[in-house]
C-alpha cells in the first residue's frame, strides 16, 4: 500500500480533519497575537509590505515563528485531508485531484518562506506572494471544494444507506 492510499483511510482521514481543524482554530486565536493580519491572506506586496511597517518587533518575531510551526503543520494537515478524500471519493479520477494539493503544498511552503525572510529582514522578495499567494488559494479552493463534495457524498450515502436497512 503507498502513502497516498494510506492517507485515503477512514482512520487516517479523520485525523488529517481533525488536525486541520484544530490547526485553522488556534490560527484564528493567536491572529491577534500578531496585530490581527495574518500575512498569508495578503497577495499585494505593497499591502504587505504596509502590514509589515504597522508590526512591532514582538509581533513580526511571534509571526514569524507561527509561519515556522504552525504554517509548516498545516499544509501537512490540510494535504493529508485533501489528497486522502481525493483517493477515497473520487476512485477513478482522485489522482488526478490530488495533483492539485502535490502543486499547494509546496506553493504553500515556498509562500511561508517568503514571509519569514521579510518578517526577519532577510530578503524582501515579497514581489512573488503575488503569483504565490493567490495560486495557493485558488488551489486550496479548489481542493477544499472536492472535498466538501466528497465528504456530503459520503455522508448522504450512508444516512440514505441506513434508511434502507431500517425500512
Amino acid at each position: 500500500m503507498s502513502l497516498v492510499e494510506k492517507l485515503s483511510e477512514t482512520g487516517v482521514l479523520w485525523i488529517s480533519f481533525v488536525a486541520t481543524v484544530a490547526i485553522t482554530f488556534v490560527f484564528q486565536l493567536v491572529a491577534g497575537s500578531v496585530g490581527g493580519t495574518l500575512l498569508d491572506s495578503i497577495a499585494d506586496p505593497d499591502q504587505t509590505r504596509d502590514v509589515l511597517v504597522g508590526m512591532s518587533e514582538a509581533q513580526r518575531a511571534m509571526h514569524a515563528w507561527l509561519t515556522g510551526t504552525l504554517d509548516v503543520a498545516y499544509p501537512a494537515a490540510y494535504g493529508a485531508l485533501f489528497i486522502g478524500s481525493a483517493i477515497k471519493f473520487y476512485p477513478s479520477f482522485g489522482r488526478y485531484l490530488a495533483w492539485t494539493v502535490f502543486i499547494l503544498v509546496p506553493v504553500d511552503l515556498i509562500e511561508g518562506i517568503v514571509q519569514i525572510l521579510a518578517l526577519t529582514d532577510l530578503a524582501d522578495l515579497l514581489s512573488t506572494k503575488a503569483v504565490l499567494t493567490s495560486l495557493k488559494q485558488i488551489l486550496f479552493i479548489f481542493a477544499l471544494l472536492f472535498t466538501v463534495v466528497g465528504w456530503v457524498k459520503w455522508l448522504i450515502s450512508r444516512v440514505v444507506g441506513t434508511k434502507k436497512k431500517i425500512g
